[in-house]
């Protein structure tokens, strides 16, 4: 994780990893088989950090919120890997499916039908993906500068953002109008309103 988070995800080379270990490439062989091997791994020591916990004991909307919150934080604080642990496939990941079967579970038990389980899973996914990569963007990022006078509308807004933390209001606000935007789609499954 140190590796990638230093110099990205190209320098991840069993060549460069066995540098940084201070063995020989050969010695990793040992241990792994490819480099898919240890992005699965760093994916789920990240994601064995992740508290689903609530699904075991809330509703489903609080147990997403909880669910989203962790999984952002977690990520966010290593935003540099999102773009290459969010296309890695899971299988051989334990924690990472126990995680997705915690998940699961809670939705079905609130009323999720099976065929959207997995979907509702992925709109919350990349919601808080992105979020934990705007988590780190710079302060600055929407500074149009010359352009003001090209975009004052989006100007004001900018200026009129409010609080320490604008990307974690943003968040905040995403999360919201998701989970209500889920209660509502569930309900229209549910009882056809």
């Amino acid at each position: 994780m140190t590796l990638i988070e230093a110099r990205g995800y190209g320098a991840l080379t069993m060549a460069a990893l066995a540098r940084e270990l201070r063995v020989s490439p050969s010695a990793l062989y040992n241990h792994v088989t490819a480099k898919q091997d240890l992005l699965r791994w760093i994916q789920d020591h990240l994601n064995q950090r992740i508290d689903c916990s609530a699904f075991a004991t809330e509703p489903w909307d609080v147990a997403v919120e909880r669910w989203a919150r962790s999984y952002r934080d977690t990520y966010a604080q290593h935003a540099p890997l999102v773009p290459v642990i969010a296309v890695a496939p899971i299988a051989g990941a334990a924690h990472t499916v126990e995680m997705y079967e915690q998940v699961a579970a809670g939705l079905r038990e609130g009323g999720w039908p099976d065929p959207l389980i997995a979907e509702a899973i992925v709109a919350v996914e990349s919601f808080v993906l992105g979020s934990a990569m705007d988590a780190t963007s710079p302060p600055d990022v929407f500074e149009v500068g010359d352009l003001a006078v090209t975009a004052p509308i989006f100007t004001t807004a900018v200026k009129a953002r409010r609080g320490d933390d604008p990307a974690g209001s943003a968040f905040e606000l995403g999360l919201t109008a998701l989970v209500e935007g889920l209660r509502a789609r569930l309900r229209t499954v549910t009882t056809g309103e």
